[in-house]
């Protein structure tokens, strides 16, 4: 049985197209700046804190990293830190990239910002 906490891609982008979802992208900066989703806010789970994320009424609180692993971590400390609901996505940004989503990501040839296309 799946976990309703582990969202796909798909569902994740279509809610912030819809302004339903508040992204936090628990990677570090360095990773964060090679590539990221846009409109995703930055909280690393190296420096986590759960209490330092942004209450949003009215919008779900969904963690992303990596390839899903340490938005978990960051999602169950979450919840036993907070009680608040939240989930999280399940395969990252590599399985945002393979569903064809768009992101934010730094040109390795020319440095320059390129903005694959927005929600």
């Amino acid at each position: 049985m799946s976990d309703p906490r582990d969202l796909d891609p798909k569902a994740v982008f279509d809610a912030l197209k819809r302004g339903d979802v508040l992204l936090i992208d628990v990677r570090e900066p360095a990773e964060f700046a090679n590539q990221r989703i846009h409109g995703a806010l930055l909280h690393p789970l190296s420096t986590f804190d759960a209490r330092a994320i942004p209450a949003n009424p009215g919008r779900q609180i969904v963690f992303q990293c990596g390839s899903g692993k340490r938005s978990r971590m960051a999602l169950d400390k979450f919840l036993a830190e907070t009680g608040a609901e939240a989930a999280h996505m399940a395969g990252g940004i590599g399985a945002w990239k393979s569903a064809g989503l768009p992101c934010v990501s730094i040109n390795p040839a020319t440095g320059a910002v390129e903005d694959h296309g927005r929600y």
